[in-house]
């Protein structure tokens, strides 16, 4: 079966405790639901350099990457499916874009 990266972008910091782990409920919740199409949970990630022929810019570019998770799939539509009810793209706070991983 395929597999593919959601690669996510924004989304928020919790300010408190309670909100941490409302948050951190959701996303298990989100978790359990995807059941066995999760390969890898993935994590948040910190700023991001950016490297270029130009040289190496320390701003994460025009819209930094704030995490990822790579599931397994029947299309690339039915990951985009599943990206959809990701926690921070359902609140409307980041998005995701999903790739396939080419086997090479």
């Amino acid at each position: 079966m395929p597999e593919f990266m959601f690669a996510y972008h924004g989304g928020k910091m919790p300010e408190t405790p309670e909100e941490g782990a409302k948050v951190m409920a959701a996303w298990e919740a989100w978790y359990k639901d995807l059941g066995e199409s999760v390969v890898h949970p993935g994590n948040p990630v910190g700023m991001s350099k950016t490297v270029s022929s130009g040289g190496i810019a320390d701003d994460g570019g025009s819209n930094p990457l704030s995490g990822f998770t790579i599931v397994k799939a029947d299309s690339i539509e039915a990951a985009c499916k599943m990206a959809a009810a990701c926690p921070m793209v359902a609140d409307g706070s980041g998005t995701a874009e999903v790739a396939p991983i080419v086997e090479m």
